[in-house]
């Protein structure tokens, strides 16, 4: 798939309201945020990381597989904000995956 524009995913967002959808449809907005590194999105990606924590686990995995340093310390920063939470298998999942 080819890279799209911030300009492109805003206009996604705003004509769709992605982040009034289901968490499915927000999970699948959140992958399209890593994947092309959308960075006015990523308040969005934080909210669906506390909100769905579950279906969050793989998006953990998504932030750190880019080796990209900013989406890796939004990984990092999310589960040291999140962790006193997390259900303990989702927590060691993430850890896992994060150290």
């Amino acid at each position: 798939m080819k890279s799209l524009s911030s300009q492109t995913l805003q206009t996604l967002q705003k004509q769709y309201c992605l982040r009034e959808q289901d968490a499915e449809v927000r999970h699948r907005w959140c992958e399209l945020v890593i994947k092309h590194k959308h960075t006015m999105a990523y308040g969005d990606l934080i909210n669906f990381l506390k909100q769905d924590q579950a279906m969050g686990v793989y998006l953990y995995g998504e932030l750190m597989v880019n080796e990209d340093a900013t989406q890796q310390q939004l990984a990092h920063s999310c589960f040291t904000m999140l962790k006193e939470e997390m259900d303990p298998s989702l927590l060691k999942v993430v850890a896992e995956m994060l150290f």
